[in-house]
C-alpha cells in the first residue's frame, strides 16, 4: 500500500493556504485558519475520519472570511484528490448519521470522480461565534469540486446553530473515514463497472 499523503499550496492576491493531509493517520490536527470557529469544524473532520489534517492560511481576513473559507475548502479538496490517488481498493462510498442533543444530521460521500453537491440545512440564525454560517456551503463546494466527490449533507433536525453545523463535520468525517477505507474483498480493484473513477 502507498502512502496515501498530499501536501498542497495556494497562493493568491486573496489568500496564502498551506495544506498537508495523510488519510491513514490517527486524527491529529494542526490548525491556523484564523478562523477559530472554523478551525474547531475542520478539527471534527480529522477526528472523526482518522486523518491527519495540517491548514495553514493568511487571508484578506479584514474584509470578511468569504476568501479564506472558500480558499481553505478547495486546497483541501485539491489535496484529498491528490492523496486518495487511482482510489484502487477503496470503498468508495461513506455515509454517517450524528447526533448533537437536539440536532441531527446525515453526510453521504461518493469518490465518484464527478463533483456535486447537495446542502440542505436551514439555520436558525446567521452566525455563530462571529462566523457567517452561510460560508459552510462555500467551504463544501470549494472542497467537492476538486476533490471531485459527490457529498449530499442533510440537516434532519436542530433549533442550535452550533449543534447543527457540529453534528454536519462530525458526520463529514465519519462518512469520509467509511469511503477510504480499504476493502480486502476487493483489494486492488478499482469500485467502477468503468474501471476508473475520474473526471
Amino acid at each position: 500500500m502507498t502512502d496515501r499523503k498530499a501536501s498542497v499550496k495556494r497562493d493568491t492576491l486573496e489568500t496564502q493556504i498551506e495544506v498537508s493531509i495523510n488519510l491513514d493517520g490517527s486524527g491529529h490536527a494542526k490548525l491556523d485558519s484564523g478562523i477559530p470557529f472554523l478551525d474547531h469544524m475542520m478539527d471534527q473532520i480529522a477526528r472523526h475520519g482518522l486523518i491527519d489534517l495540517e491548514v495553514s492560511a493568511k487571508g484578506d481576513l479584514a474584509i470578511d472570511d468569504h476568501h479564506t473559507v472558500e480558499d481553505i475548502g478547495i486546497t483541501l479538496g485539491q489535496a484529498l484528490s491528490e492523496a486518495i490517488g487511482d482510489k484502487r481498493g477503496i470503498r468508495r462510498y461513506g455515509h454517517a448519521y450524528v447526533p448533537l442533543d437536539e440536532a441531527l444530521s446525515r453526510v453521504v460521500i461518493d469518490f465518484s470522480g464527478r463533483p456535486g453537491l447537495e446542502y440542505n440545512i436551514d439555520f436558525p440564525r446567521s452566525s455563530v461565534g462571529g462566523f457567517d454560517v452561510d460560508l459552510f456551503r462555500e467551504f463544501f463546494s470549494g472542497m467537492v469540486n476538486h476533490s471531485w466527490v459527490t457529498l449530499h449533507i442533510d440537516n434532519i433536525r436542530g433549533d442550535n446553530a452550533h449543534h447543527i453545523i457540529e453534528t454536519v463535520f462530525k458526520a463529514f468525517g465519519r462518512a469520509l473515514r467509511m469511503a477510504i477505507e480499504f476493502d480486502a474483498r476487493s483489494a486492488d480493484v478499482i469500485p467502477s463497472t468503468k474501471g476508473k473513477l475520474s473526471g
